[in-house]
């Protein structure tokens, strides 16, 4: 059963990556991007209250929502009463490092943001993110979506909840996804990100996600292997 439910997640995960390819090949990102720029740039790219409510906001709240989790696996709170030490740790883990992966992809690649295009007021060409020789003459260093990733990291958090608590599991990957996307689409409407680079953060969180699980997993049989062995001898 737990081998049937592993090989599903997988199958699951190669299909969204795959939907996702065709999303790129589509060339759907800057049709979108043009409902909210012009030659003029994009109008609620410093709209005081949209940054304050959709960017500032959100991103301090999911940096204390992690900071008690951390918090929880030493005093756990609510529902991390029903996870062991152990799946108290994977949790934060999982959503830290989804939050990290988000960040080093941005950091190594070369794809700037809509708002740096020339067609939007900017300089650069725009060039896919996956032609990876070519530069499109902007700053580069925007995708995939670092601020959906606030709330998408929490898509790992699934993994371990569906077994430990599955009654907290569905709303809690609901939440993340919606608040993702809404995140996402505000960030595209500033011109900061393509919807691609918004599905991608999504992808990358849930498939940190999922590879953490079977690290976890991977240790607890170590783990008691070691236990068996040691109480045979």
């Amino acid at each position: 059963m737990l081998f049937q439910t592993r090989r599903r997640l997988w199958i699951l995960t190669l299909l969204l990556f795959s939907l996702l390819v065709l999303w790129d090949a589509a060339g759907l990102d800057l049709p979108l991007a043009r409902l909210f720029g012009s030659a003029q740039g994009f109008a609620w790219r410093n709209q005081h209250t949209f940054m304050m409510l959709m960017h500032e906001l959100p991103r301090y709240a999911s940096g204390v929502l992690l900071a008690m989790l951390a918090l929880g696996v030493f005093r756990p709170w609510g529902f991390l009463h029903r996870l062991t030490v152990a799946q108290r740790w994977q949790l934060v883990l999982s959503v830290a490092a989804g939050l990290l992966a988000v960040s080093a992809l941005k950091r190594l690649s070369a794809t700037s943001c809509p708002w740096d295009l020339a067609e939007f007021g900017g300089a650069a060409q725009y060039v896919s993110h996956w032609a990876w020789s070519l530069r499109d003459q902007g700053p580069g260093h925007c995708f995939p979506a670092g601020h959906a990733s606030s709330a998408f990291a929490y898509v790992a958090g699934w993994f371990v909840l569906r077994r430990a608590a599955p009654g907290v599991a569905g709303a809690w990957l609901a939440t993340a996804l919606l608040a993702g996307t809404v995140l996402g689409v505000a960030q595209q409407m500033r011109g900061a990100h393509y919807m691609s680079h918004t599905l991608w953060t999504a992808w990358v969180c849930w498939a940190v996600g999922l590879a953490v699980d079977m690290l976890a997993h991977a240790r607890h049989h170590i783990l008691a292997v070691d236990t068996k062995l040691s109480e045979a001898r």
